[in-house]
């Protein structure tokens, strides 16, 4: 009797060394992943972040992908695929209200498919559909859908309108399935719109459910890495650069242009479609077209300023069909803008004042272009910089020089040396 007391008493003390023990319940979560809006970098990004974190816990019971978008990027999109395929954690597909186009492969990715009652799924035609693109595209989604035991025919018809599947598509037509249709084709395991009852449906009843919203940086990349998006914000960039040119002083072209430039290299680095390399580049040569305005001529600094911008921008973007396409839209929309600024600007006194139209005639002192030979070794002041060009006074006329030494500063006491043609050549006293 005794020995059974002490017993129960030593059940009593283990049991209570056990604080986290508990009965019927589960510290398992499953988490809920959103993939919505444009499929691009920055939502293959998310998505690799996430899984990341995830591998690491160890109270991860499923994920569910929820998944409303109408498609994107398809080289983006396998990254995806190839992401959740490799991913040790269950992982279920939620097509919440649509997964078209890229999304159709990011869905059948997935171990289990569920969909909502007003779902549908499918228009997965690439653009362009160029027969190497759309059959690289079908053999994505083919091998996809064998890998997860779904219907590889009907996949593959939602992407070639040529595939015809009996008593689903006819010829020249995608096949877009609701969700009653995707579960009858085995598309789909399930219908519903409640997470508690899909984690209850695929045996997850006890864990916890817990959201993943994207966070403020990722919405704000992936709608500004949009390419769409990224040729207005070049636009205005541009617009606002010309408009910055055009008027004197730094004022509201200049902050419009800083702006857009910004909001492009910003969106594209969050994205992860580059790095501060593109924008550095873009930096230097904005640096040398600046050199080049405070130096007479156009040489070295000018093409290789406007090169490094344009390489800039180009490396900026995920792609450089994108990124051409942005920059040959921003340039013509801007090149009218312009042309309508300048003709505008004619026409106020506000570009006469920024515009040098000032004649030089021999009423106010200056020469022909025939220069006069008898001037060789008149000595005179220069009245400007000749940086090599200029202007010096001699016996009260005023004379375009150029200096045959390199930079002569203002006020500095000339002597013209030669003449050749139309152009004088001074040196220093």
């Amino acid at each position: 009797m005794k020995k059974m007391r002490l017993f129960t008493i030593v059940l009593i003390v283990l049991l209570m060394m056990i604080p986290n023990l508990s009965f019927g319940e589960s510290n398992d979560k499953v988490y809920i992943v959103p993939i919505n809006g444009e499929i691009n970098r920055a939502t293959r990004n998310y998505v690799k972040d996430v899984l990341n974190d995830l591998n690491n816990k160890n109270d991860v019971a499923a994920v569910i992908f929820e998944i409303d978008t109408f498609g994107g990027l398809i080289d983006e999109a396998s990254n995806i695929k190839d992401l959740i395929i490799s991913t040790n954690i269950p992982t279920i597909s939620f097509v919440n209200n649509k997964a078209a186009s890229a999304g159709v492969l990011i869905t059948i990715a997935s171990e289990n498919v569920v969909m909502s009652p007003s779902a549908m799924i499918g228009s997965a035609e690439t653009i362009p559909n160029t027969e190497k693109v759309l059959s690289m595209w079908r053999a994505w989604l083919r091998d996809t859908a064998n890998y997860r035991g779904r219907n590889s025919d009907i996949i593959e018809a939602m992407a070639d309108s040529d595939i015809v599947v009996e008593g689903i598509s006819e010829r020249g037509k995608l096949v877009n399935l609701t969700s009653q249709e995707a579960l009858t084709h085995g598309i789909a395991d399930y219908i519903s719109n409640d997470y508690r009852d899909i984690a209850e449906h695929f045996g997850y009843g006890n864990a916890e459910i817990v959201e993943k919203n994207e966070s403020m940086q990722i919405k704000l990349s992936k709608y500004i890495s949009n390419p769409y998006l990224s040729s207005i914000l070049l636009t205005i960039a541009f617009i606002g650069l010309v408009i910055e040119i055009m008027t004197p002083g730094f004022g509201l072209g200049g902050t419009i242009s800083i702006i857009g430039f910004g909001l492009y290299f910003g969106g594209n680095i969050l994205a992860g479609n580059s790095n501060w390399t593109s924008l550095a580049l873009f930096v230097l040569g904005i640096v040398l077209l600046v050199i080049e305005i405070i130096v007479p001529g156009f040489g070295l600094p000018g093409i290789s300023g406007i090169l490094f911008v344009l390489i800039g921008i180009i490396l900026a973007m995920d792609s450089f069909a994108n990124a051409i396409l942005s920059i040959s839209i921003a340039i013509i929309i801007t090149t009218i803008i312009g042309i309508m600024l300048v003709k505008r600007g004619f026409k106020s006194q506000l570009f006469n004042s920024i515009v040098l139209n000032n004649q030089t005639n021999k009423e106010k002192g200056y020469l022909s272009s025939e220069a006069d030979e008898n001037l060789i070794s008149k000595e005179g002041i220069a009245v400007s910089e000749l940086r090599p060009s200029g202007f010096i006074d001699i016996d009260g006329k005023r004379i375009d020089a150029l200096s045959d030494e390199g930079y002569i500063s203002k006020g500095t006491a000339v002597k013209i040396v030669k003449i050749e043609g139309s152009k004088i050549f001074v040196r220093r006293i």
